[in-house]
């Protein structure tokens, strides 16, 4: 894949970080068909290249991370109701197959479709200027996907609250921490440099053990307990084939770092 063929987006490389920064801030980040189908490639180039070990997501512009779907311009959705498929599927990772971390960076404003994105990170930091909020029905839609993806992982109680309140109510970034949503506050200005530093410390560890991981406690959301500990065992067997650790303990810094 061509990452400087890119258009809604800016993907960049390095040190086994793959760093995409929506770039529409003009309409406040919302994605089009065309940002779809360069995040489904995006999502496949990330599972398929072994130099990839993570992925981050951040923003461009000063007033919103993302607002959801471009409602001027709209987005594809099949004329055959037995063929349509969910559009924000393809802004997903986990639903691209793709098991490598991903860690969010937001700001501003986190709305509406945006939510796919968040619904399937790993790691979720904020400026202490997020907000977020859904406005689907203040505008007379259902809201669904989003709010069902979000509501496996924080209280149903705070999605209802968010979906039923629509524009007239925006999460602070303080409570999405409080409610486990987003496990750090950081300044504006720092928000970008601690993403970096986060999935720098992610990539330097051995990938597979890191996908392995992703892959099965995600994966357990979907299973009864018994189940996902029974498949927890298999993805263990693969990702530890002689049962020895890939990195001497000794090896292992033992520095310790502050939540913040």
């Amino acid at each position: 894949m061509d990452l400087s063929s890119l258009t809604t987006v800016i993907a960049e490389q390095n040190d086994h970080v793959l760093t995409i920064t929506l770039n529409r801030p003009d309409r406040m980040n919302s994605f089009t068909n065309v940002m779809r189908s360069e995040f489904r490639s995006l999502w496949h180039y990330a599972a398929e290249t072994d130099d990839v070990h993570v992925v981050v997501l951040r923003a461009n512009g000063d007033r919103a991370f993302s607002t959801g779907m471009d409602v001027k311009e709209g987005t594809y959705v099949a004329e055959n109701v037995f063929t349509r498929r969910d559009p924000g599927a393809d802004l997903s990772p986990k639903q691209n197959g793709c098991w490598k971390p991903l860690v969010c960076a937001v700001h501003g404003m986190v709305a509406g479709g945006a939510l796919y994105w968040i619904n399937e990170a790993d790691i979720i930091i904020a400026s202490d200027d997020a907000q977020f909020f859904d406005p689907h029905v203040s505008y007379g839609l259902v809201a669904a996907l989003e709010p069902i993806g979000l509501a496996h992982r924080i209280p149903i109680g705070e999605v209802l609250r968010m979906v039923l309140l629509g524009l007239d109510e925006r999460m602070s970034a303080e409570r999405a921490r409080e409610i486990g949503l987003v496990s750090e506050i950081v300044s504006r200005g720092d928000l970008w440099d601690r993403a970096q530093d986060l999935a720098g410390r992610i990539a330097a560890k051995p990938a597979a053990a890191i996908q392995g991981s992703i892959r099965a406690i995600w994966e357990s959301k979907d299973s009864t307990r018994s189940h996902a500990l029974a498949t927890a065992m298999s993805y263990t067997s693969l990702g530890n084939p002689i049962g020895k650790a890939q990195v001497s303990r000794s090896e292992v810094p033992t520095r310790k770092y502050e939540v913040r």
